[in-house]
């Protein structure tokens, strides 16, 4: 049997599109996790009670159930209702919310350790409390949990082979089709382990990044 690692470039176009898919549903995703954490973050801290309690109904299913039921019952439930998505929103969706229930519990902590004159202040001022919130209390919290949220972003990237049961057509599952074509598992699913890690590696650059303009402007 032996490995042959001539079988890879005859697909290569094939792994090549499902990285390019694994890129876009990663982005989307944590475009959907960052900005939805922020929202439901001020939901569980601020909102009042009646939509406070269904929000946390909703977090404890997302945080108490695993990521794979979750896009099931996203991809394959919603249709039973007359909800038809995409396999690739549905991912989105699925990983978007999975990962913002965690973004939230991290940017309410960090809203709480905010110094409570920061909003007493930006009131004095003028602003509303839900101004004082969007430009003052908010982007400081944002900021403190930089590097936790960036740790979550590359566990997403992680878990978005996940939505291959699902469909699409990302890195694992293009993986998955060469192999059923050549019966070369270990190869093929090396050079998947080799994109992912590289994409990995690009994610933790731009987090370094960010990070470091962040310490810069304080």
């Amino acid at each position: 049997m032996g490995l042959d690692f001539t079988v890879i470039p005859g697909y290569l176009d094939i792994i090549f599109l499902g990285c390019l898919w694994t890129i876009a549903i990663t982005v989307a995703s944590a475009l959907l996790s960052f900005f939805g954490g922020i929202v439901f973050a001020v939901i569980a801290l601020y909102a009042p009670l009646l939509i406070r309690l269904p929000f946390r109904l909703f977090e404890w299913v997302f945080m108490g159930t695993p990521l794979l039921l979750q896009l099931f019952l996203i991809y394959f439930g919603l249709v039973q209702i007359g909800v038809d998505l995409p396999a690739f929103v549905a991912g989105v969706i699925g990983l978007g919310l999975h990962f913002a229930v965690y973004n939230s519990e991290l940017i309410q902590t960090a809203i709480l350790s905010v110094d409570k004159g920061q909003m007493e202040a930006a009131r004095t001022v003028g602003l509303s409390r839900g101004q004082a919130l969007r430009k003052v209390v908010v982007p400081q919290a944002v900021r403190a949990v930089i590097p936790p949220i960036g740790n979550n972003m590359i566990a997403l990237l992680k878990d978005s082979a996940l939505v291959s049961v699902i469909g699409v057509s990302e890195l694992t599952l293009s993986a998955q089709r060469a192999i059923g074509a050549t019966y070369r598992p270990f190869e093929f699913y090396m050079l998947a382990a080799a994109f992912y890690y590289v994409i990995n590696l690009c994610m933790e650059w731009v987090q370094r990044r960010i990070e470091r303009r962040i310490a810069l402007s304080r």
